[in-house]
């Protein structure tokens, strides 16, 4: 019975595969090439390297966050999130910001991560580069 069942999951999860990989195709054909954009999300976690303490308050976090950001790009959208890792001994709970960038370049991106990896002591900022469609809608009034 459960080799009946394993068979009908991998049958069912290849049809599903299959279809992801039409429907991706139908829609990048649908898209113009005129409407990608790139978005760039940095995941900004806050605490301290070396003592996996928190640098300071989620509020203080954020508005430090917020200043960098509008010197690099001249505004931000920003998420509040909680992460967490064990390692041998302890499990870390930590405060992140998740970060979203569009119409700007990855050096700009590099350029305020380097100045968020110093200013929370961090030894890494994990970004992530998406194609995306971007429209800015709007009504005539």
């Amino acid at each position: 019975m459960s080799r009946k069942y394993g068979l009908t999951v991998l049958i069912i999860s290849v049809i599903a595969l299959c279809l992801s990989i039409v429907n991706l195709c139908i829609t990048q054909n649908n898209i113009k090439q005129d409407d990608h954009d790139v978005q760039y999300v940095m995941y900004l976690g806050t605490n301290d390297k070396d003592t996996n303490e928190p640098v300071c308050s989620p509020d203080e976090a954020k508005e430090r966050t917020e200043e960098i950001l509008v010197q690099h790009f001249g505004g931000y959208t920003i998420q509040e999130a909680n992460g967490g890792w064990k390692d041998d001994k302890k499990l870390y709970d930590e405060y992140t910001l998740v970060i979203y960038l569009s119409d700007t370049t990855l050096d700009d991106v590099h350029a305020a991560a380097r100045e968020l990896i110093r200013d929370f002591n961090q030894s890494t900022i994990l970004i992530q580069t998406d194609e995306v469609r971007t429209e800015f809608y709007s009504i005539d009034d």
